[in-house]
């Protein structure tokens, strides 16, 4: 059966952080009972074995018998419990990698797209124009002695020429 034909399950519902909270407290939930189990087996083989060694074994025998039989259920445990502290672990990557750090990057964009604007609506309004420099200037010509009309000026020009 494919994950995709069952009902109950599908792969957006990793996209909720409310539903990955919900998963990791689950799967932690399975795996402390898990370790629950082992440490109440590795207790009682540990008890076992302290308390009935076997007869005819001597003592260093019987200590690597019982470390060969207690020693995989140690270790055991020891997985379990880690996979517990993962499971806090896949919650917050989880929370910090899909929902915390895209939401402070859109604000960041949003900031960002902000400033943009507020400086192009700026520079927006009419350009002032610079005002001119004063310069200096040159005293103005003396006016002449007696202005003539246009027209003798060119009929004087003519008769220059001719």
């Amino acid at each position: 059966m494919s994950e995709s034909s069952s009902p109950g399950w599908s792969g957006e519902m990793l996209d909720r952080p409310e539903m990955v909270e919900a998963f990791s407290g689950q799967l932690r939930a399975g795996l402390t009972e898990y370790v629950d189990y082992v440490s109440r087996i590795r207790r009682d083989a540990e008890a076992m074995w302290r308390a009935n060694p076997p007869a005819g074994y001597g003592s260093f025998e019987a200590w690597w018998r019982h470390y060969r039989v207690t020693a995989p259920f140690a270790k055991l445990q020891e997985h379990l419990e880690e996979a517990v502290k993962l499971t806090f672990q896949l919650a917050a990557q989880h929370r910090r990698q899909r929902h915390e750090i895209p939401a402070a990057r859109a604000e960041a964009r949003q900031a960002a797209a902000a400033q943009q604007q507020a400086a192009l609506t700026r520079g927006s309004a009419p350009a002032r124009r610079p005002v001119p420099r004063a310069e200096p200037r040159a005293p103005a010509p003396a006016p002449a002695p007696a202005e003539k009309d246009f027209m003798e000026l060119v009929h004087e020009r003519r008769d220059r020429t001719a």
